[in-house]
């Protein structure tokens, strides 16, 4: 299957606007998306924070009323493949990343999404949203922020991304990763909130294309290449 991701710590901040307004086939104004919330509200009542990551597509050129928020939370299959067929990104808000998984499976996003992609949507991830694409999100209980409260079992997420992200990193937490790198088997990159990554996946070739972006030095585990 072919598909572009943009995974990210803290949304599509400017420093990598350029990179982000490259992967879309349209002109900006001219995307339609959807705005995946249930991560956020699986994390905390007071989603207000979620404005300013609209408030950055919107200036760089998507339109309002081309944005549609969407919780996945209670959804059938045949209600999100109405609201996500004719969608051009798919922005999947952070927050809590076990409700966010517990979700998509629930839902059946989980097996949703890789069609929706080939057809040439636009996965764009924060933080939890990130963890999603990636094969495990393991490593969101690896700062203990991420409380799974709903009890979720299996960690299996959608194996878009064959390695595993941490966001929000900040050298205070390199101990903790390096901890952690000797549990997994994965390759691991921890992004700063300046910082993202770029996945192009071509179906013809099975090429994959993996690339670190924004400012600062980037860190890396078990093997991480970029390719």
């Amino acid at each position: 299957m072919s598909y572009q991701l943009l995974l990210t710590s803290s949304g599509i901040v400017p420093e990598i606007r350029e990179e982000f307004l490259s992967l879309l086939k349209k002109k900006p104004e001219e995307n339609k998306v959807a705005f995946i919330t249930t991560a956020a509200h699986g994390a905390s009542k007071d989603v207000a924070w979620m404005q300013k990551d609209k408030e950055l597509l919107y200036a760089y050129g998507i339109k309002k009323e081309n944005l549609e928020d969407l919780d996945i939370k209670d959804k059938t299959k045949s209600q999100l493949e109405k609201i996500l067929e004719n969608k051009d990104i798919i922005f999947v808000e952070g927050g809590n990343t076990f409700y966010l998984l517990y979700w998509a499976k629930r839902s059946g996003l989980d097996k949703m999404l890789p069609e929706l992609l080939e057809y040439g949507s636009l996965y764009v991830g924060i933080s939890a949203g990130s963890y999603l694409a990636c094969p495990t999100i393991e490593m969101a209980a690896w700062k203990r922020q991420d409380l799974n409260k709903i009890g979720l079992t299996d960690l299996r997420a959608l194996d878009l991304a064959p390695f595993l992200i941490t966001a929000h990193f900040e050298e205070k937490y390199r101990s903790v990763i390096d901890k952690a790198a000797k549990t997994t088997n994965y390759p691991i990159v921890a992004l700063t909130d300046k910082q993202a990554i770029i996945i192009k996946k071509n179906s013809t070739s099975q090429k994959i294309e993996i690339k670190a972006i924004g400012p600062g030095k980037k860190e890396f585990w078990n093997g991480f290449k970029e390719q």
